[in-house]
């Protein structure tokens, strides 16, 4: 297993581009199944779990054509059902939290769909009820052996379009059901559907193929059925988790960073989270400009000075893969802050690695944790500790960054997985960070 060394302490200045965003990529990657045309997609994220998408792609028959840095086309016109049944299927979707979405484009094209129970972080239950309760309404029939864990749902005679309420506003799970309903006959409705950017960029991507879908960007989207898509070309948005992983970092290191071609139309509340934080974030047209805090930032009381909660929730809400972010930076802020996770029942037990640290954190239970701030009057002591999931890696390696000495992080995998070549950019505005 790999490890990093940082040397914290070290002040940094520059500008970094963030990568294409790792969670449209694993809906835009699935959606290729639904045509047998060239779909060609630029600015793919070159991280751990898209390659292992990927690679699950073409070894379903997905002719797959680099066309050069972060764009590839794929080709899905000899697809292989029966690659579905193999050993190495149930072992590659099986480590991947993004393979369930291939159920819904297979299901609607091909009146089958089959999944190991997927893999990702252990961050708590993420369950997959709303999408088989989504492909059970469009009229497939589902199964699944416990045994093996492996789902299954078959719909011979093709999808109907039907209106549908969702348990949940779950992104996977209205990307799945959105790519099922496409090719159904007749009209479905979903309601109280996810609408992040990245949904609707799907939304959009499948439109330029040829869907019909209504409604992009609410949570009430209504999709016309048709026969069949084409092919079409279709751009990743920026990754707004490393841009707010970023932002993070340069206030957490009182840095001067630029972070470029941001999409600000696409960014929701993020910036004024942070600026609740008492971070300084500047528009400097599409790109995001933060000043060395040199002073550090102070918090923000709510107006009847009550303490500060930042919680996570579906878009336009908050997005709870930042909570982890939001809860390092508050460990140097002046003033404290309640971070409270609701999605997630085990994000928060990384907070033990940071208190090893120093800083000043009160778990209350596995959703809640009260953070008080140190002002820069206390810096973080370095300290080895491991990677538990994606979001706690980063965070961890911001905190390893504005730490005093050396410190060792292991299991970076579980970074990687999510960050593409994280340790030769961060060395690029001059952070003290070796891979070993």
């Amino acid at each position: 297993m790999g490890i990093f060394k940082i040397e914290g302490g070290i002040q940094l200045k520059g500008e970094i581009t963030p990568q294409g965003a790792k969670n449209e990529a694993l809906q835009i990657l699935c959606a290729v199944l639904l045509t047998p045309e060239k779909v060609t997609i630029n600015n793919i994220p070159d991280i751990i779990d898209i390659n292992k998408l990927i690679t699950l792609l073409g070894n379903l028959g997905v002719k797959i054509q680099k066309n050069g840095n972060s764009s590839i086309t794929f080709q899905a016109d000899e697809v292989n059902m029966g690659y579905l049944e193999t050993e190495a299927f149930k072992k590659e979707g099986g480590s991947l939290r993004g393979s369930i979405m291939i159920v819904g484009p297979l299901l609607a094209r091909f009146g089958k769909g089959y999944i190991p129970k997927p893999g990702g972080d252990k961050i708590g239950r993420r369950r997959l009820d709303t999408h088989f309760e989504g492909f059970i309404n469009l009229g497939a029939k589902f199964r699944y052996n416990r045994e093996d864990h492996f789902y299954g749902v078959e719909a011979p005679d093709g999808l109907t379009g039907t209106d549908m309420l969702l348990d949940e506003a779950s992104v996977t799970g209205t990307a799945n059901i959105v790519m099922a309903a496409v090719l159904a006959k007749g009209t479905t409705t979903v309601y109280n559907a996810a609408c992040e950017p990245y949904l609707q960029q799907l939304c959009k991507m499948l439109n330029a193929m040829g869907a019909k879908i209504s409604g992009v960007g609410s949570n009430l989207l209504t999709i016309e059925g048709v026969e069949a898509l084409g092919g079409c070309e279709h751009s990743i948005l920026p990754d707004m988790i490393e841009i707010g992983s970023w932002i993070g970092l340069a206030a957490m290191t009182k840095s001067e960073i630029t972070i470029k071609n941001v999409s600000w139309e696409n960014l929701g509340v993020i910036p004024n989270v942070f600026r609740k934080l008492g971070i300084t974030l500047e528009k400097k047209g599409d790109d995001i400009f933060i000043p060395a805090h040199v002073n550090g930032y102070e918090v923000k009381t709510d107006i009847d000075g009550s303490i500060l909660t930042i919680a996570d929730a579906p878009w336009p809400g908050f997005t709870p893969d930042l909570l982890s972010i939001v809860l390092v930076v508050a460990t140097q802020a002046k003033g404290d802050v309640l971070i409270h996770q609701k999605m997630f029942e085990s994000r928060l037990f990384f907070v033990d690695k940071l208190i090893d640290m120093g800083a000043k954190i009160i778990l209350c239970d596995p959703h809640r944790a009260v953070v008080i701030g140190h002002d820069f009057k206390s810096q973080l002591k370095a300290t080895i500790m491991s990677s538990p999931d994606i979001r706690a890696g980063i965070s961890l390696l911001i905190a390893a960054l504005s730490a005093k000495g050396t410190s060792t992080i292991q299991n970076i995998e579980q970074i990687d997985r999510g960050y593409e070549r994280i340790d030769e950019r961060l060395r690029a505005i001059g952070a003290n960070i070796v891979r070993a």
